[in-house]
Order: C-alpha cells, then structure tokens, then sequence
C-alpha cells in the first residue's frame, strides 16, 4: 500500500474538520484556504468521503461539511477504504472485494505472506482515528511536506 497526495489531503481536510465544533457546517472554501488544498480538488475528494458516510455534507446557506460521527469513531481505515477502495494489495485476498483464483487453494505466498500483508495494513489503519490527525492539525503540522515524500511507482 502507498498513499497517495488524495490520501494525504483527505488527512489534512479530516484533521481540521476534526478540531470544528461538533455538528458546525464548514464550508469548501474554509477548508481550502486552512488547508491549501485546491478547492476542486478537494470537493472532489469531499464528495468521495461523503459517499461513504465519512463526513456529511449539506448544500445551500450555511452549508458545508462536518464529520458524520466523533473524530475518534472514524478509523483512518474506513478514510482510506473511501479514498482508494480495496486496502488489500490483492483482489484474492480483499475481504470486501474478494475474487477468486484457481491458484488460491495451494498458493503459499497468498496463504501466508499476502494474507497477513493485509492484516497488517488493515490492523495499523483500524488502530488509528481522524483523532490522530486532529492532535496534528492542532499542532499546526501541515501534511503538505509529505506530499514531497510520496513513493514513486517504480522507486
């Protein structure tokens, strides 16, 4: 698994959403400017989180965005389900989106190193909360440095 500069501004923009009062309405345009996230790329990404329940959102007036639950009750797993999709690094051994292969029965390296790959990732993202990214957000830690530290395909 690698994240990608999606991953790191869905962080970023959950962290400061994580520090508003509970149930208050913040606006793309707020989120952008705190963030420095570019607002069609992160309404883009708002609405990937909306989708899957992560946060709400509400048009019009006095609309915007607000978590959909406590900052400590999103697993940064759930965040990366929303933004990426599968967190396992194979379609035979995803527990959300399985499929097949004829080899499975009798592959050692899916049975044993896959496997537990995805364990491992799924047990470190279920670990942590936007709550995490709260305590940083608060700290004045931007998450634009890491953008600098993105692994390359082929790196």
């Amino acid at each position: 698994m690698r994240l990608s500069t999606t991953d790191i501004y869905a962080f970023q923009a959950l962290g400061y959403l994580g520090t508003q009062e509970a149930g208050r309405w913040v606006s793309s345009d707020e989120i952008s400017e705190q963030t420095h996230i570019a607002r069609p790329y992160l309404v883009r990404i708002l609405a990937a989180l909306s989708g899957k329940g992560v946060v709400k959102s509400k048009k019009g007036i006095g609309g915007g965005y607000t978590l959909a639950r406590k900052p400590q009750l999103i697993s940064l797993c759930e965040v990366v389900r929303a933004i990426d999709g599968p967190v396992a690094p194979l379609s035979c051994i995803s527990l959300n989106w399985r499929e097949s292969c004829a080899e499975e029965a009798r592959c050692h390296a899916r049975n044993t190193i896959y496997t537990r790959m995805r364990d491992a990732m799924l047990a470190v993202l279920q670990e942590f909360s936007v709550q995490d990214l709260v305590i940083d957000e608060r700290q004045g830690v931007s998450y634009s440095l890491c953008l600098e530290h993105l692994l390359k395909p082929n790196a």
